[in-house]
C-alpha cells in the first residue's frame, strides 16, 4: 500500500474527473490521498471532497505564496477551521518561499508562525513548504520547538543535502516528490539515498511535477509508483517493502486512518 501524503485534489484537470483519478490510484495500490489546502477557498472545495470519498484526508493552511491575502491570520482561525471536520489531519501546506516574491518575507514568517502555533495546539502535523529560504525555514522551526514540541513534515524537498540532515535532526520528516525522479536531480536523488528511511514520505504534489517517464503530463496519485520504485532502485530495496516503510512513516506522522 502506498499513500500519497500530499496532493491538491480540488485543482483542475483532477477535480472534474475525480472518481476516476481515485480508481487510478487504487488500481495502482495507492489506497489513502492527503488534500493539501492553499487557500480558504481550496479549504472549502476539500471539505466537500473528503465528505465523498473514504479514502481521502485532508488539511487547512495558507500557501506562502498566498499570505499577502491573509496577514491578519491567527492560530485560533486555523483551529476554527480545522475543527469544521474530524478528517482534517493535518496543518498546511505554510512555510516559506524566496524565490518568487508573491508575498512579502516578513508576512510569510508571520503567517508561518500562527500556523506553528496552532500545530503545537492541536498536536497535529504542520506541513511544510520551503523554498529559497532554507536558513529562515530551519531558524523558525528551531527556535518554536524549543517553546513548545510539535511534528513536522517538509513537502517536497528539493533542498540540500546539509539541510536535509539538519532538518531530520530536528525530527522532521521529508516527502520525496516526482521532483527526484528527473534526470538533472541527481544530487536531490543523492540527499535521499543518504537518509533514513523511516524519516520519508512520498507524495505525488498533483496535478503538478509528474515523475519520469510521464514529465510535463497532468500529474495524479497513481504516478506516485514511479517515485517509489525510483527511491526503492537508489536504495537497492524491493519496491514493495520501500512502500511498506513510507506508509508506516505516514502513521507514524498523522495516526492510524479509519
Amino acid at each position: 500500500m502506498i499513500i500519497d501524503s500530499h496532493c491538491h485534489l480540488e485543482y483542475e484537470p483532477i477535480a472534474s474527473n475525480l472518481s476516476e483519478v481515485v480508481k487510478r490510484a487504487y488500481a495502482n495500490n495507492v489506497k489513502y490521498l492527503l488534500s493539501i489546502s492553499t487557500t480558504n477557498d481550496s479549504y472549502l472545495r476539500i471539505l466537500e471532497i473528503i465528505k465523498t470519498y473514504d479514502n481521502i484526508y485532508g488539511t487547512y493552511g495558507i500557501h506562502p505564496h498566498e499570505t499577502k491575502n491573509y496577514k491578519n491570520l491567527k492560530k485560533e482561525e486555523i483551529i476554527k477551521k480545522i475543527s469544521l471536520s474530524k478528517k482534517v489531519i493535518g496543518i498546511g501546506e505554510t512555510g516559506l518561499d524566496f524565490y518568487y516574491e508573491h508575498s512579502d518575507p516578513e508576512t510569510q514568517r508571520n503567517v508561518f508562525i500562527q500556523h506553528i502555533k496552532a500545530a503545537q495546539t492541536l498536536d497535529l502535523p504542520l506541513i511544510v513548504h520551503t523554498r529559497s529560504a532554507e536558513d529562515d525555514t530551519y531558524q523558525i522551526l528551531k527556535n518554536e520547538k524549543k517553546n513548545k514540541d510539535f511534528k513536522i513534515l517538509i513537502h517536497c524537498f528539493t533542498g540540500t543535502k546539509s539541510f536535509a540532515h539538519k532538518l531530520v535532526d530536528l525530527g522532521c520528516y521529508l516527502s520525496a516528490s516526482g521532483v527526484v525522479t528527473f534526470k538533472k536531480s541527481k544530487e536531490l536523488a543523492d540527499t535521499f539515498l543518504s537518509l533514513p528511511n523511516d524519516k520519508i514520505l512520498v507524495e505525488t504534489d498533483s496535478p503538478y511535477l509528474s515523475p519520469e517517464p510521464l514529465r510535463g503530463r497532468p500529474n495524479e496519485p497513481s504516478n506516485i509508483i514511479h517515485t517509489v520504485k525510483f527511491l526503492s532502485k537508489i536504495k537497492n530495496l524491493d519496491p514493495n517493502d520501500f512502500a511498506k516503510t513510507t506508509t508506516s512513516n505516514f502513521f507514524k506522522l498523522f495516526g492510524q486512518l479509519n
